[in-house]
C-alpha cells in the first residue's frame, strides 16, 4: 500500500510518530468503525461488489478517515492521491485532474483523498463535479464539519456521506495493544490509570497514541498511578467551535435538557459550553428564549429570574457572573413547563395572515371625533368594569369571523388557575350571550 510517510519523501527507517508507525494497512484492521467496514456496512458491501463510489467521510479528528481512504484505494486497485484543502489550490487540483486523466487512458483509476474538504470554496468544490461524473476520479473527502452545512448540494448529491464515530474504550484498548506490540513492552499503568488514559484520549486515536508515546518515554520501576498521569500529561483543550456544529449541538443539548426538566444534565452542558469558551451572554440570551418558549406563564417568574441573571452577568462578568446564570439554568430546568404561549402566537399569526383585511367590530373602535361617533364608532361598547361580573362577554373579533381559540393553558404551575379562569369565562360568555338574545 502507498504509505503517507513515503509520500512525504521520508525513508521508512526515519523516526516517525507512534500513530503513523502503527497505522493499519488493511481495512479489516481499522478499529471502532465496524458499522462502516463490516460485511453489512456500506464500505463492506462496496468491496464485496467490487466497486467504490465517491464518498464523504464525516467524523471527529483521529478516528481513521485517512487510513480508511488509503485502504479502500489499495483494496480496489486504485491509484491513491492525497490532498489537503488547507494547503491546496486550483493549480494543485488541476495537476491532479490532469494526471488522473492520463492514468485513466492506461486503464488505471484514481482515488483522490481530500482532507478538510469543507475548506474548499464553492467554486473549487464545483470543480470536482465533471471529474466525478465522468469517473476520472473517485472522490474520498474527509471533513470534521457537518457536510450539509459546509459542502455544495451538487457535490453532496454525487457522494455518499458516511459518518465515523469517536473511538470508544474498546477501540482505544486495541490501539494500546498494537502500540505495546510495536514497542515490544507493556505500558506500566495501574488499572485506574489505564482507564484514565482512555478518558484522556477523548475518542481521538491519533491524540491517544501521542499520549501513549509520551508515557513510553517515562522511566519507572512500578506502574504509574492516576496522579502521575495528571502530572505528566495535560488534558487537551475542549474541542468546541463557537461558529460550527459543535456550538449548535451543545446549545441544543442545554435547551432540551432544560425542557426535559433535568437540572443535572442542563448544568453539565452549561459547564461544557463555558469550558469551551462560549460567550456567557450568548448562553444568557438563549436562556431568555427558553424562559419564554418552554416555561412561559406556567412560571412567570422564570423570565424575571433569567433577565436578572443576565443583567447580573453584564455587571459582574466572569467568573462570578456565571453563578447567577447557573441559578437561571436550575430555575428553568425545575420550573413547570408550558409552550402554550408559543402555540397561541403561531396559531394567531396563521389566522392573521389569512384575515388581515378584516377590521375590528365597530363597538371596540375608538371614536375621538364627533364624525366618527356619528359613523357608529364605539357604539354599543360595554365597559367591563361597570358590568355585574366585571366581564361583558362581548365579541372582540371581526364581525365576519368566527371566534377563535389560540391560547390553551397546559394546566401546569401558574397556568392551572389561568386555565380554570378561562373555562369559567367561556361558560359565562355563553350564558351572557344567551341572555342577550332572549
Amino acid at each position: 500500500m502507498s504509505d503517507l510517510f513515503q509520500a512525504a519523501g521520508l525513508d521508512q527507517t526515519a523516526p516517525r510518530p507512534l500513530a503513523e508507525a502503527v497505522r493499519p494497512s488493511r481495512l479489516e484492521d481499522v478499529v471502532g468503525q465496524d458499522h462502516l467496514i463490516g460485511p453489512d456496512g456500506p464500505l463492506g458491501r462496496m468491496l464485496a461488489d467490487g466497486r467504490l463510489s465517491s464518498i464523504i467521510f464525516w467524523g471527529p479528528p483521529g478516528v481513521g478517515k485517512t487510513t480508511i481512504a488509503q485502504a479502500l484505494a489499495d483494496e480496489t486497485g486504485l491509484h491513491f492521491e492525497a490532498l489537503s484543502a488547507v494547503f491546496s489550490g486550483v493549480k494543485d487540483l488541476r495537476a491532479v485532474f490532469d494526471a488522473a486523466e492520463a492514468r485513466r487512458s492506461t486503464g488505471k483509476g484514481t482515488a483522490l483523498f481530500v482532507d478538510e474538504i469543507h475548506r474548499f470554496n464553492k467554486a473549487q468544490q464545483d470543480g470536482f463535479l465533471p471529474y466525478v461524473e465522468r469517473g476520472v476520479i473517485t472522490l474520498i473527502g474527509a471533513t470534521t464539519e457537518n457536510p450539509s452545512f459546509e459542502l455544495n448540494g451538487a457535490l453532496l448529491s454525487r457522494c455518499q456521506v458516511l459518518v465515523l464515530k469517536a473511538l470508544d474504550t474498546s477501540a482505544l484498548e486495541q490501539l494500546l495493544e498494537r502500540a505495546e506490540a510495536f514497542k515490544k513492552q507493556k505500558l506500566q499503568l495501574e488499572p485506574e490509570a489505564r482507564s484514565y488514559l482512555f478518558e484522556l484520549g477523548g475518542g481521538d486515536g491519533r491524540y491517544f497514541l501521542g499520549l501513549v508515546e509520551d508515557l513510553f518515554r517515562i522511566r519507572t520501576e512500578k506502574p504509574l498511578a492516576v496522579a502521575h498521569l495528571k502530572k505528566f500529561l495535560s488534558r487537551r483543550a475542549a474541542a468546541y467551535d463557537k461558529s460550527g456544529e459543535g456550538h449548535y449541538n451543545l446549545i441544543s443539548a442545554l435547551h432540551k435538557s432544560i425542557r426535559g426538566s433535568d437540572p443535572d444534565a442542563a448544568m453539565y452542558w452549561f459547564a461544557r459550553m463555558l469550558r469551551g469558551g462560549e460567550d456567557p451572554l450568548y448562553i444568557g440570551r438563549r436562556l431568555l428564549v427558553i424562559a419564554s418558549e418552554d416555561i412561559g406563564l406556567a412560571d412567570p417568574t422564570a423570565l424575571m429570574v433569567t433577565s436578572e441573571a443576565v443583567r447580573a452577568y453584564e455587571r459582574v462578568g466572569s467568573p462570578e457572573g456565571e453563578i447567577p446564570l447557573a441559578h437561571a439554568v436550575i430555575h428553568l430546568a425545575t420550573a413547570p413547563k408550558s409552550n402554550a404561549v408559543v402555540v397561541a402566537l403561531g396559531a394567531a399569526r396563521a389566522v392573521a395572515a389569512q384575515t388581515d383585511d378584516l377590521g375590528p367590530p365597530m363597538h371596540i373602535r375608538n371614536a375621538p371625533t364627533k364624525m366618527m361617533k356619528e359613523q357608529g364608532y364605539g357604539d354599543g361598547y360595554l365597559y367591563d368594569h361597570d358590568t355585574e361580573h366585571g366581564f361583558s362577554g362581548q365579541n372582540y373579533f371581526p364581525d365576519s369571523m368566527k371566534r377563535q381559540k389560540f391560547y390553551d393553558p397546559k394546566g401546569e404551575g401558574r397556568e392551572k388557575p389561568i386555565r380554570e379562569k378561562l373555562a369559567y369565562l367561556e361558560d359565562l360568555r355563553a350564558r351572557l350571550s344567551s341572555a342577550s338574545k332572549s
